[in-house]
């Protein structure tokens, strides 16, 4: 029986989907490669489109990766990618990182991208990732921090952008500044031997802003996020346009520039 309480404020829009399934091991969890050993199992969850789901399975390649999403639908693109790669250590199924349906001390490696910023009880879900977690073994866990994005040129656009996107995450039970609070956190959940550590993605060229605010244009106005805007009233159908276009003119600027902040924290499990 699912645990959680938060509502996933993205959904899987095709906008949504663009910026996902870029996603790699390299560009979103590079501070835990270096721990990885070819026999490891791994549980990624939230596995989403399952991209860095399966550049996991090829770094364990006599190990097993199990990707787990509350989305079943999601999932079935996550199959087909695995497939399309031709990977055979790699499994997914339907779970809520609250409340893990595996036992005690399962896996190597337990990891989420992109996830305690959406669920309800952030610090309840640590400890359950712990749980499943072998001793010796690893949690590990980015996520980004919304107010800590910056942005340039700075039109008032924007900020309407940030400051609604805020409102509405927090109205769905999430905290979007959640990487700044990865590792009050996981102190909280009672981990002890922790590695807390930051990193970012940037859009700069003409290519990476185009596709950067073509997708937020998009998502402003035809995703699950627009919904929720507007049924909870935080927003005008007007308003979300005005929003949208911002971006779209935002990233016109030749001299635009993004920069997303990543809180990362990678804690070991006492053997």
């Amino acid at each position: 029986m699912s645990k959680e309480t938060a509502v996933y404020t993205h959904g899987h829009h095709e906008s949504v989907l663009r910026s996902h399934t870029w996603r790699t091991a390299a560009n979103s969890a590079a501070y835990l490669l270096g721990s990885l050993k070819p026999h490891m199992t791994v549980l990624d969850i939230g596995c989403g489109p399952g991209t860095i789901t399966a550049d996991l399975a090829e770094l364990v390649p006599d190990g097993r990766v199990t990707g787990v999403d509350q989305a079943p639908d999601i999932l079935e693109q996550a199959r087909a990618t695995a497939a399309e790669r031709g990977l055979e250590n790699i499994e997914f199924a339907v779970r809520d990182v609250h409340a893990l349906d595996y036992p005690d001390d399962s896996f190597c490696v337990v990891h989420a991208h992109q996830v305690l910023q959406h669920v309800g009880d952030p610090v309840r879900a640590l400890r359950e990732m712990y749980r499943v977690t072998k001793p010796g073994g690893y949690v590990a866990v980015r996520d980004s921090d919304y107010s800590a994005m910056t942005w340039y040129p700075r039109p008032s656009g924007m900020d309407d952008w940030l400051d609604l996107y805020l409102r509405v995450a927090r109205a769905n039970g999430g905290e979007p500044d959640a990487g700044r609070r990865l590792k009050s956190w996981a102190l909280e959940a009672g981990f002890t031997d922790i590695t807390a550590s930051s990193s970012t993605w940037c859009f700069a060229t003409a290519e990476e802003l185009a596709w950067w605010s073509g997708l937020w244009a998009d998502r402003t106005l035809t995703s699950a996020y627009a919904d929720r805007a507007t049924e909870g009233g935080h927003a005008t159908p007007e308003q979300l346009r005005g929003v949208s276009e911002a971006w779209r003119e935002w990233g016109r600027q030749e001299d635009a520039w993004f920069s997303v902040l990543h809180g990362e924290i990678l804690c070991r499990k006492p053997a």
